[in-house]
């Protein structure tokens, strides 16, 4: 991932925004962030800019906290350089700074992971991409985050947000998070630097949440029912935890609509992995050629969703107008002959219907449907 640079131009040509995702409402969204977005927000701090760039950090506090032997920290720096699995690195790390019972608490990770995310509340230099994630979270986008810096919820309490941080290890609150219930929640799932306890690192750390039933029917018919935008987040989709999550138990995923916004590094990789992507259900969509086009890109593309828009703007897009007095009116799921096919429109229109009886049966304390065990 490319560090932003301030002496390289910003500006690029007008871009094209795909109407499938400028249609849809605000509440229909689930925004994934990355390591990419906190990269944007405070580029001077190395350990935000990629996971590699995570663990070369830890690394270095370990050594000058003295907290891991120098034969140590040389092998780890020789992996962290090597094309390998990097939560399994972060993993093998955290186990050498815990107490050889097994037990992860207490360990020296927590007092390096808060040594190199110090003073972060002073550290956000460029807010835009807060601003229009912001702007989303108003109008009801969820928010989840693979990151364990809480930039966000630091710049959304400045502006006077009600902002709270959940991992997983509260289900009361995970579940009000997954039912829309906490506005200005942002979910962890990896846990966050401020309660090291609750970091996990691997698959194996979330056995407790994998056999919940319950918990992953939510999670499951987040992917379902939402679309999800991936937003600085390279490795996200190569992420054990997140496919365990939301990937492997999810079927038809094809006939899911998500997005992911991607720099386009090469025009054959970039169309390479659009066909890939398309058969997880997710849209590729280029913000540009370098990093420094996304927070721009971003913020135009959240306006474009975020626009009120008139009778006659939604007319124009396709969509049937719903607030005039036809107590049958279709949802905004209806569009007009040449945005959508019809199948398309049904498809959505059941399932729609099926999460409506899914979430009646589930107030009446009868699971629907038996989900799969993951590990």
């Amino acid at each position: 991932m490319d560090l932003i640079n301030p002496s390289r131009s910003i500006e690029q040509k007008s871009r094209k925004f795909l109407k499938s995702l400028t249609r849809k409402e605000p509440s229909e969204l689930l925004l994934v962030i990355g390591t990419g977005v906190s990269a944007a927000v405070a580029p001077h701090i190395p350990a935000l800019c990629s996971w590699r760039s995570c663990i070369e950090a830890v690394i270095n506090a370990a050594e000058d906290l003295e907290v891991l032997h120098p034969s140590d920290i040389g092998e780890f720096r020789q992996k962290v350089t090597e094309d390998r699995d990097l939560l399994v690195l972060a993993h093998d790390i955290i186990r050498k700074m815990s107490p050889r019972t097994g037990d992860t608490k207490p360990n020296f990770f927590q007092d390096c992971l808060m040594e190199v995310f110090d003073n972060l509340h002073s550290q956000i230099q460029n807010p835009m991409l807060f601003d229009a994630i912001l702007q989303l979270m108003d109008q009801g986008t969820m928010v989840l985050t693979t990151n364990y810096d809480n930039l966000l919820e630091i710049f959304g309490q400045q502006q006077g947000k009600p902002m709270e941080s959940v991992d997983l290890k509260c289900k009361e609150k995970v579940v009000q998070w997954a039912r829309g219930l906490q506005k200005y929640s942002v979910l962890h799932i990896h846990g966050l630097f401020t309660d090291p306890c609750g970091l996990v690192l691997d698959p194996s750390g979330y056995k407790d949440v994998m056999h919940d039933q319950d918990l992953m029917e939510e999670f499951q018919e987040l992917y379902r029912i939402k679309s999800f935008v991936f937003l600085g987040c390279g490795e996200t989709l190569r992420d054990q935890i997140f496919q365990a999550l939301f990937l492997y138990s999810v079927k038809d995923k094809v006939d899911l609509e998500h997005f992911m916004l991607v720099r386009k590094d090469s025009h054959d990789n970039f169309y390479k992995l659009q066909a890939e992507m398309l058969l997880h259900g997710i849209k590729i969509v280029s913000y540009g050629d370098c990093f420094e086009y996304m927070p721009q890109y971003f913020r135009d593309l959240v306006a474009q969703i975020c626009r009120r828009r008139s009778p006659a703007d939604l007319q124009q897009d396709g969509v049937q107008d719903t607030s005039g007095g036809d107590s049958s009116a279709a949802d905004s799921t209806n569009l007009s002959i040449g945005t959508t096919c019809s199948d398309c429109v049904k498809r959505k229109q059941d399932e729609n219907g099926d999460v409506t009886q899914k979430r009646i049966r589930k107030g009446n304390g009868t699971l629907s449907t038996n989900v799969q065990s993951i590990l």
